[in-house]
């Protein structure tokens, strides 16, 4: 049987264009500029406008993923969006997005937090690495923002909205996911919850009164557990891969907290100048930080062919996920539409 492999050959994404910086934050909440920078690394984040929601950021970022690829909607075998923080439960805010878009394929939502897009990656290398399907669209979006208590400094200075998408395609040279470490820890869920509005604490009242209605951290013992896993889960992706530190080309981790990044990267020894960040940037915008930051790397020339590349992530579950990946647009693609490598450079489309 024929090897398949799963390469990337669209990305886009997408942030509102509303910024709030630490500055703004001052005049609402008990905190200032430099107490934000100091725990987070963090200076502005983008906060999504009246008339957007989760679903029109992602088909954003997904139009200018498919663009890349120079593919059509109706060309995609399946949609995968992952999200926390959908239009409503019902109906899945994937299908919203495959009929905003006009396409005609299946589509589902994967609901892991921060980790979601990673989730996502791995989910969809598996259907193209057993020829279930060859053209997947995969976006990861999050409207944060209306979930949060303002008056919380806690959680409010954290956070912001956007949105990230890539295409999936086969390919017969090697390309794209090489392994995959996921895992869950549930008995630590309650530290990053958003209690009120589900089956078991359905909305009411009493649920406004008490605050569950909103987005709550621990954010001591979150700082602790990603600080314990992203470490151990980029040896385990290292381990799989047969691949020594030194020859991952770049990291790029989720966008949560610099601390939580720096602590990490020291603790293996890893070369600071390889790891992607613009967390400054855009806050934690939660399934949308992996892919977001992707795309600017790509943008700024940090992502080459056949580059060695880790995205490894943490988040509410409590969850973490991580993945290899060897970068590039084969001309040995199966898609049928041609690679992005054949596209001229323009705003969004970076030649391989």
């Amino acid at each position: 049987m024929t090897q398949l492999y799963s390469q990337i050959s669209g990305w886009g994404k997408y942030v509102p264009e509303k910024i709030l910086t630490n500055y703004d934050l001052e005049k609402m909440v008990d905190t200032s500029h430099e107490w934000i920078m100091q725990r987070s690394g963090i200076a502005e984040r983008r906060i999504a406008g009246e008339d957007e929601t989760t679903a029109t950021m992602a088909v954003a970022a997904a139009r200018q993923a498919l663009d890349v690829a120079n593919l059509a909607p109706t060309d995609l075998d399946l949609i995968i969006v992952s999200t926390s923080s959908p239009d409503y439960f019902v109906p899945a805010v994937s299908s919203t997005v495959q009929a905003m878009l006009g396409a005609t394929c299946p589509a589902f939502i994967i609901a892991t937090g921060c980790t979601g897009f990673v989730y996502g990656l791995v989910t969809a290398h598996q259907f193209i690495a057993t020829g279930a399907f060859k053209r997947i669209l995969l976006i990861g979006v999050e409207l944060i923002s209306r979930f949060l208590n303002w008056e919380d400094r806690d959680t409010c200075v954290l956070f912001g909205d956007g949105a990230g998408a890539v295409v999936i395609t086969p390919s017969l040279a090697p390309r794209g996911v090489f392994s995959f470490d996921l895992g869950s820890n549930g008995d630590q869920g309650h530290h990053l919850t958003l209690k009120g509005g589900g089956s078991a604490n359905p909305m009411s009242y009493d649920v406004i009164d008490k605050g569950e209605n909103y987005l709550y951290m621990n954010g001591r013992e979150v700082f602790k557990f990603a600080s314990r896993v992203l470490p151990r889960s980029l040896r385990a992706i290292l381990e799989q891969s047969d691949l020594s530190l030194q020859e991952v080309d770049l990291l790029i981790p989720h966008q949560a907290n610099a601390r939580i990044i720096d602590m990490a990267v020291r603790s293996i020894n890893f070369d600071p100048q390889k790891v992607f960040l613009n967390l400054h940037k855009y806050g934690n915008t939660s399934a949308a930080s992996i892919p977001i930051a992707l795309v600017e790397a790509i943008q700024e020339g940090r992502v080459k062919a056949d580059d060695k590349i880790a995205l490894v992530s943490f988040g509410a579950g409590l969850t973490w996920a991580s993945v290899m990946l060897q970068w590039g647009v084969s001309s040995q693609n199966l898609n049928g539409h041609g690679a992005a490598a054949a596209m001229p450079v323009q705003a969004e489309k970076v030649v391989i």
